[in-house]
């Protein structure tokens, strides 16, 4: 149960994780070519026209990041357990890392490190993914503080 988050990370991942990934979903739907062109921050004189396939993979794309939203706010704002959402972020944790890891591969040494020249997909798959990692590794860490205790609701008599 979210609500027994400390009030920084449950902000990060109940509200801004998930409209980021809203973003993610909307992005290659309202222009693939430029969400594909875009992942590797390519140079306009560069870019090659874009077939079909690409395109799908985009829009593919853009449909797991509707799934993962849904899946936030299935475990986010349904589940009793705390240990459920902790399990959740265990696997977005282990996730951020390899989704940081491909992007900073296939960027190449020279531009990742030139974080001046980085886009708006290449700030989304890097540097908000590293933040998101960052905050969860905190949290794990206990450096947020305590989850809270559940409360436990009132029953009435019948």
């Amino acid at each position: 149960m979210a609500s027994q988050l400390p009030a920084f990370p449950r902000t990060i991942f109940t509200i801004v994780e998930p409209l980021s990934l809203i973003a993610g979903f909307i992005s290659p739907f309202l222009n693939p070519s430029w969400f594909i062109d875009s992942q590797l921050d390519i140079p306009a004189s560069d870019i090659v026209p874009r077939d079909d396939n690409a395109r799908l993979i985009a829009l593919q794309l853009g449909n797991a990041y509707f799934l993962l939203f849904l899946l936030g706010v299935a475990v986010l704002y349904t589940t009793t357990e705390l240990k459920v959402v902790r399990n959740y972020l265990v696997a977005l944790w282990i996730a951020d890392i390899s989704h940081v890891g491909v992007t900073v591969w296939l960027l190449g040494y020279d531009r990742t490190l030139d974080v001046g020249s980085w886009n708006a997909v290449t700030w989304g798959n890097v540097g908000f993914t590293s933040f998101l990692w960052l905050s969860r590794t905190l949290y794990f860490l206990g450096l947020f503080g305590q989850d809270r205790k559940a409360v436990a609701g009132s029953k009435k008599k019948a």
